[in-house]
């Protein structure tokens, strides 16, 4: 279980806080879903729980133990709006090793696997891909490092209907045995998977019923 008490993010250059008080829960295995317009502290929020960015004040607990930023950037794997324009490798093997060279095939193997690239050639450049298959391995380079929590930024930003459908099924897949938190401006086909839903405007988040009648998109 993923806790969070009273967060707040609140740089010396801001005027105001970021992120005021935030509190959330979310269960292993489970899916949620922040919605929120741009500049509302959604990146933010994922940056402080992948261990990139230090809290103000506050606390994160994952089941019982209380997280430094040291146990967040293990805890964590954070996949970026438009992780394409982050790939470092010449192929598909070469991204998936990237600070893992010790890496086995078999774990390569597993891991392209759970996101449905298995059966694309290792040499093949991430460059050459499609760009639903470009997010899957961004999630694939996030799951071999076997972290708790899977973050993503915006992870339909871009991509067309059928490229957003298969990336929502993948995801509802992934939630088997992954615990996943989304941030988004526009829930789309996302809330259909969702099983915490919490909305955030002005750093402040407030959750919301997964199939609330209430409108998920933030314009």
């Amino acid at each position: 279980m993923l806790y969070l008490r009273n967060l707040i993010y609140h740089p010396p250059a801001s005027p105001t806080a970021i992120l005021k008080s935030i509190n959330l829960e979310l269960a292993p295995q489970q899916l949620g879903l922040i919605v929120g317009p741009s500049g509302s502290g959604k990146s933010t929020l994922l940056e402080i729980l992948s261990g990139l960015v230090e809290a103000t004040s506050g606390s994160a607990f994952w089941r019982e133990q209380e997280l430094t930023p040291e146990h967040l950037q293990q805890l964590g794997g954070l996949v970026f709006q438009f992780p394409e324009r982050h790939f470092c490798g010449g192929t598909i093997l070469e991204e998936l090793r990237l600070g893992h060279p010790e890496l086995g095939a078999e774990r390569v193997k597993h891991a392209l696997r759970e996101v449905g690239l298995d059966r694309l050639p290792l040499h093949t450049p991430p460059h050459a891909l499609s760009g639903g298959q470009q997010r899957r391995l961004a999630l694939a380079v996030q799951l071999i490092r076997q972290p708790h929590l899977l973050l993503l930024d915006e992870p339909t930003a871009g991509l067309d209907w059928s490229m957003r459908r298969q990336l929502v099924s993948l995801l509802a897949t992934l939630k088997k045995d992954w615990t996943l938190l989304v941030v988004t401006h526009d829930a789309g086909e996302l809330v259909a998977i969702a099983d915490r839903c919490w909305t955030i405007k002005h750093g402040e988040l407030h959750p919301t019923l997964p199939y609330s009648a209430e409108p998920l998109s933030v314009a």
